[in-house]
């Protein structure tokens, strides 16, 4: 198949616009990646008990007080780390981990109750799951 001028000015401004939408949607899957909900160390230990005492309530766990938070060592800007405790009214000891890393947009939260895994690694808690499915 030979190629004439009148093809080539045909298929090289298609290939072009071709390559150039190929680019366009790669770039926008690339930048449009997940978003942290707490973007702070500060906002994700001060939103954590309330969410995770929302998840423990839907899961039919009741707690004796707020959940106790604090920061995990080794925490960063970009690297979230929170933990809280609490007891059941059933004097079951409770556990969450929340973390967050900003690179990726992704969190990650366990609820251990008398040291059993009620949640384990959900991208939410709570309210903030329902606001997720729209």
């Amino acid at each position: 198949m030979e190629m004439t001028r009148k093809k080539a000015l045909i298929v090289g401004p298609a290939a072009l616009l071709v390559l150039a939408l190929a680019g366009a949607a790669i770039a926008y899957l690339m930048l449009s990646g997940d978003e942290l909900r707490y973007k702070t160390q500060n906002a994700l230990r001060k939103a954590l008990p309330t969410t995770a005492a929302a998840e423990l309530h839907s899961r039919g766990v009741q707690l004796t007080s707020p959940l106790k938070c604090k920061d995990l060592p080794g925490w960063t800007k970009s690297k979230l780390r929170a933990s809280c405790t609490g007891t059941t009214t059933d004097r079951q000891d409770v556990q969450v981990l929340g973390s967050g890393e900003e690179k990726s947009g992704k969190a990650y939260y366990t609820i251990l109750v008398g040291g059993r895994p009620v949640v384990q690694n959900a991208p939410c808690l709570g309210a903030d799951c329902r606001h997720e499915d729209g």
